[in-house]
Order: C-alpha cells, then sequence, then structure tokens
C-alpha cells in the first residue's frame, strides 16, 4: 500500500513552516498516542505515521529531499538524503525534541505505563524557607511548617491501578520494555531496539487507573511537619529532612525536605560569624574614673571592670558568650562590646560649677582666647 503524503497526513499544505509543522505534530500526536487510546491498533498505527512524517519534515535538510523526491527520498536506491531513523530512538525523543523533555505519559497520566526508565524512581526533594528569630538561632527551637506535598495514594498504595486489580503485562512487548522496529533507508531494511511505544518502558499496563489518584500512584494533599532548628544556625544555611520531600514512583523512596533559614534581625546585638556585637552606654564619670559595669548576654549579665581613662569607642569581649558552633554547641564565639561614653545634657548648676573646677584644674580654656583652636591647627600646618 502507497504511504499517504506526509503534509496530507498532518493536514498541511506543501511548503508549511516549521511552527505549522511543530503545531500540527503536537495536534496529532495527542489524538493518537497509544496512552489515549489503549487496544486500539489502528490509533497506535496513526501515531507511528505522523510521528515519521513529523521526523521527515521537522528536518530541513530530510525535508527539502522529500519535497523534491517524495516517500522515494528514503527508499533504498533513491536519491536525496538520509532515511527516516537517521536522527531519533523513539517516538519520545521527537516529542521531546520541541516539548523540552518528558513524555506522552506525562500528559495523558500513567493510564498507558510509566515513564521512559523502569523500576522505582525517587521522588522529588522540596524546598521551602523559614524565619527565625535571633533567640530561636541560639537557643535552638522546635517549629511547625504546613506544605503542599504528592505523597504515596493510600487507595491504590501506590500502584497506581484501581483497587483489587493489577498493572498487566504489556502484550505489545510481552513485558520487555522494549519493542524491535524495521526500517526502510537508503541502505535497505534497518532493525533497532527502542523503548515500547505502548509500555514506555514499563513492561506493564495499567487498565483500570486508581479513582483516587487517576493511576498516577501519588495525590497532592498539605502535610505538617516538625522541625528542629540546631543552635547556632544562621541566616542562608539549610535544614535537610530526609525522606520527607515527595513521594518516589513504583516503590521509589521519598525525596528530602530542604529548609533554608533566614534569621530576624535583634534589636540590640548583631551577629558576625559565631560572634555576638553590642553597644554598652557608660557615662563620662564612669569612663574617667572607671567602674564595675553590667554586660548583658544571651544567657544572662556578666560583671566587667572599666579601667580608668576608658575612652570612647573602645571595645572589650566576653570569652564564650557568642553564638554556639551549630556543628558543635560545645564551642562559643565571643561577646563583643563597644564602649559609647554619655554626654550628660541637663547639668545643674552645681554640677557645671564642679566640671569648670575640673577644666581650670586641667588647665582647659572653656572660653576662646586670643588664639584660638582653628588659629593654632593653622600655624600646625
Amino acid at each position: 500500500m502507497d504511504k499517504q503524503d506526509y503534509y496530507e497526513l498532518l493536514g498541511l499544505s506543501k511548503g508549511a513552516s516549521e511552527d505549522e509543522v511543530k503545531k500540527a505534530y503536537r495536534k496529532m500526536a495527542k489524538k493518537y498516542h497509544p496512552d489515549a487510546n489503549q487496544n486500539s491498533k489502528e490509533a497506535e498505527a496513526k501515531f507511528k505515521e505522523v510521528s515519521e512524517a513529523y521526523e521527515v519534515l521537522s528536518d530541513p535538510q530530510k525535508k527539502a529531499a522529500y519535497d523534491h523526491y517524495g516517500h522515494g527520498a528514503f527508499n533504498q536506491g533513491a536519491g536525496g538524503g538520509g532515511g527516516f531513523g537517521g536522527g531519533y530512538t523513539n517516538m519520545d525523543d521527537i516529542f521531546e525534541s520541541f516539548f523540552g523533555g518528558g513524555s506522552f505519559g506525562d500528559i495523558f497520566g500513567r493510564s498507558g505505563g510509566a515513564g521512559r526508565r523502569r523500576g522505582p524512581q525517587p521522588g522529588p526533594n522540596v524546598q521551602t524557607h523559614i524565619n527565625i528569630t535571633f533567640d530561636e538561632a541560639y537557643f535552638g527551637a522546635k517549629k511547625d511548617i504546613t506544605l503542599p506535598m504528592r505523597e504515596t495514594c493510600t487507595a491504590c498504595t501506590g500502584t497506581g491501578a484501581t483497587k483489587g486489580t493489577k498493572a498487566e503485562t504489556c502484550r505489545h512487548c510481552s513485558g520487555s520494555g522494549q519493542e524491535r522496529v524495521e526500517q526502510q533507508t537508503m541502505f535497505g531494511t534497518m532493525a533497532s531496539i527502542r523503548t515500547c511505544s505502548i509500555c514506555r518502558g514499563d513492561g506493564k499496563v495499567i487498565k483500570d487507573p486508581c479513582k483516587t489518584c487517576s493511576g498516577h500512584g501519588r495525590v497532592r494533599r498539605s502535610s505538617t511537619f516538625e522541625i528542629s532548628i540546631p543552635r547556632g544556625i544562621d541566616s542562608g544555611q539549610t535544614i535537610r529532612l530526609q525522606g520527607k520531600g515527595e513521594a518516589g514512583e513504583r516503590g521509589g523512596r521519598n525525596g528530602d525536605l530542604l529548609i533554608t533559614v533566614s534569621v530576624k534581625e535583634h534589636d540590640h546585638y548583631e551577629r558576625k560569624g559565631s560572634n555576638i556585637y553590642v553597644d554598652i552606654p557608660v557615662s563620662f564619670a564612669q569612663a574617667s574614673l572607671g567602674a564595675e559595669i553590667t554586660i548583658p548576654t544571651m544567657e544572662g549579665t556578666e560583671k566587667y571592670t572599666l579601667k580608668p581613662g576608658t575612652q570612647p569607642e573602645e571595645r572589650g569581649n566576653v570569652k564564650g558568650k557568642g553564638f554556639p558552633s551549630v556543628k558543635n554547641n560545645r564551642i562559643f564565639g565571643d561577646l563583643i562590646f563597644t564602649i559609647k561614653v554619655q554626654i550628660p545634657t541637663n547639668l545643674s548648676e552645681r554640677q557645671k560649677e564642679l566640671l569648670r573646677e575640673f577644666a581650670n584644674e586641667s588647665g582647659e580654656e572653656l572660653k576662646e582666647n586670643k588664639k584660638g583652636i582653628f588659629s593654632k591647627i593653622k600655624d600646625k600646618l
């Protein structure tokens, strides 16, 4: 029987553009794909024909040869170009060439079988984020998080088949997941082995898909997880919960749940690595005469002796009062504080008088003399 014209097969006029060819093929492939027409030999044959037409018309060189020679371009002894089958191994490869990955089973569901890879497939990881406070990052915490998640369908226990039924051995490939294909090329008849176009390589076909999961073996539900926030965690770090991601296919293991942490800023403390930084206000008298001051830490207070003559912006530290290491909670950073000398603004007359006496004793000029400070600086320059 003569082959139908490729353009007519796809419902196109001769000379159709590449985009028109793709659009027509996509429409016809969905219509005749075996997953959408189970047990239909006619649809299966039609699917192969439109896929063959697409491979030729989507390749500029093959299309030019076909436009010039027709089907004769790909028969043994004919001029003009290579034969069908030169670029793809199976019909899914044609589909993937312009759909960007996946297979027909992803569009029609698992009713016609599983994906191209046989056996159990691990579930995908799930990524999310969580906001925690500065205190929760320091002390650790327990947090609940709720996420939509694909889980194993309980109605069919993940098989994809209605309860009481099971997937049957694919008759097309006898359960091997592969099929032998013969193609006519300019070099003669060529035989190749490819993934079964009916079961997609699984070796089994689901005749009665589960109504709950539509044959996918998984359903989407909201799941709540309790997360243990480890002590010392910092912004940008990720907590991994193994096996808490989405369910795998055909008995495959679950993926993991990955939670990236964001730590809110503190009103007084600042974190850099494992150290904590804080400003400590002291009075002019304390800085001048020295004093015992109190340093607030995340777990209480620490006494610190301020030496006489402490200058503004001087730093001190309290060992071991920073953040614990997230890898070893017995190792701590330091708490580093900066002295902020507070200048009084509402002095009594007695306080002013005492400061004048202090200035006189120190030889300080409270009133600008004839040779002011700017003149002194100018002289030095």
